[in-house]
């Protein structure tokens, strides 16, 4: 039995599709239903059923999911202990990652990663940027790539890897999308989105209006970055989101301003550090 077989029956489990298990795990759809339909053969019994665009998990697949996890996490202990250990890079390395830096920067490092080192097994945790530092700091996820916070934990490690450039949107029928010239002072007569204000993404943002002595007007926070492009596309307010999601439904506003975030990675330094995650680390670098 292949172990990469019950980590995708984890993921879908997780998730409750193939398509986003096979996203999470870098791997082809067909390749996560192979390696469901393996579990199968070798159980008899069915696992998942087809529920509309998506699986429903079976009864059978519920009983075994907490041994399948407890059996995965001993196993990860074992290999994190014995490659430290060796310095052989092999095992299981859990890391955690935001949405926009998953979706949109990590896939191709991550995937030269796994084909180099075949014998780590990665376990991605999609969290909020927040949430993901929090885990670092308890131990909880080896590294992490997220937003980098405005004000750093002493206690962990960051690099940074992308400079993620910030820009004010709007639907191209919004009345601001109209105007030429326009300064912070301009947007505050409109309704806004932007992520709640416990994310690293709006406290750039709100900082420099507290600056001007200016508040927004939100209307509605939403903390996946995609949502927010959705609701600012069909005309809700104007945003703040990163460049890398312009598209043809939006339209950056005409405003002199720059606001960057830095996107990066964390971990703790005073925590055993297995060789699958030390040359990951040594990779984004």
């Amino acid at each position: 039995m292949n172990l990469a077989a019950f980590e995708a029956f984890v993921k879908v489990m997780e998730t409750g599709s193939i398509s986003l298990a096979a996203d999470q795990l870098f791997i082809t759809q067909p390749a996560v239903t192979k390696r469901i339909h393996s579990l199968e053969d070798y159980f008899g019994v069915k696992l998942f059923e087809s529920a509309g665009r998506g699986v429903q998990a079976t009864h059978a697949a519920h009983s075994l999911l907490p041994k399948v996890k407890n059996w995965l996490n001993e196993l990860g202990d074992i290999h994190h202990t014995l490659s430290h250990e060796q310095g052989q890079v092999q095992g299981k390395l859990k890391i955690g990652t935001s949405h926009h830096i998953g979706l949109h920067h990590l896939p191709h490092h991550l995937r030269n990663y796994v084909q180099q080192f075949p014998q780590v097994t990665l376990d991605v945790h999609f969290v909020d940027s927040e949430q993901a530092h929090e885990q670092v700091l308890a131990g909880d996820l080896e590294l992490a790539f997220l937003t980098l916070p405005p004000q750093g934990d002493d206690r962990l490690n960051y690099v940074t890897i992308w400079n993620d450039p910030l820009v004010f949107v709007a639907a191209p029928f919004h009345p601001l999308a109209q105007k030429k010239n326009l300064k912070l002072e301009d947007l505050i007569a409109y309704p806004s989105l932007l992520p709640s204000a416990q994310t690293y993404t709006s406290q750039i943002t709100l900082a420099e209006f507290e600056k001007q002595g200016l508040k927004p007007k939100i209307t509605m926070s939403n903390n996946p970055l995609e949502s927010i492009r959705m609701l600012v596309s069909i005309g809700l307010g104007w945003s703040v989101l990163p460049q890398t999601l312009l598209n043809q439904d939006l339209q950056q506003l005409d405003i002199r301003f720059e606001m960057n975030r830095q996107l990066g990675m964390v971990w703790h330094p005073g925590r055993t550090q297995s060789k699958a995650v030390l040359e990951l680390i040594e990779m984004m670098k």
